[in-house]
């Protein structure tokens, strides 16, 4: 999708202040309530905007441990992968999952209460997955960034010269 200037203002507003109203943004960025409400709606379905959410924090409800784990598994067969994702997105304290490419298969990001949550998380949910033949885990010390977006304000989103 091409995304223009206003678009653009779109973006950066709601990743802002997502409970802004559309009254507010349309105003921000300089359209009619209708127009603005139009745009939106577009950004919605093309899939660029996936959604709206309460940013919570981890720590204040009881699970301040953040560890890395990067997951081999023993193939790359298509149902191995099926297998093994469809056992992670039932593990509650997964918050994050990619496929990867290099040394591991999978990088997971996971919230645990303390040392002993996190084994029990290790013991019960991530050495029972299928296929899963290597877990490695790091701790994280301290969040540095935490972005729920690309920064569209700072260009890194290309514009499309159409108005």
């Amino acid at each position: 999708m091409s995304l223009d200037r206003i678009d653009i203002a779109i973006l950066d507003n709601l990743q802002k202040d997502g409970r802004m109203s559309n009254a507010t943004l349309a105003e921000k960025i300089g359209l009619s309530q209708s127009a603005c409400s139009r745009r939106l709606d577009i950004l919605e379905k093309s899939g660029v905007i996936r959604g709206y959410h309460a940013r919570l924090s981890n720590k204040l409800l009881g699970h301040p441990v953040t560890v890395i784990v990067n997951i081999s598994l023993s193939g790359q067969a298509d149902n191995q992968l099926r297998e093994f994702e469809t056992a992670v997105r039932r593990c509650p304290n997964v918050l994050v999952c990619y496929l990867m490419s290099g040394e591991y298969d999978y990088l997971l990001r996971i919230a645990a209460k303390d040392l002993e949550d996190y084994e029990r998380i290790h013991k019960f949910w991530l050495s029972a997955m299928p296929h899963v033949t290597k877990i490695n885990s790091s701790f994280a010390l301290r969040e540095v960034a935490d972005r729920t977006g690309l920064g569209v304000e700072t260009g890194l989103i290309e514009i499309s010269s159409n108005p």
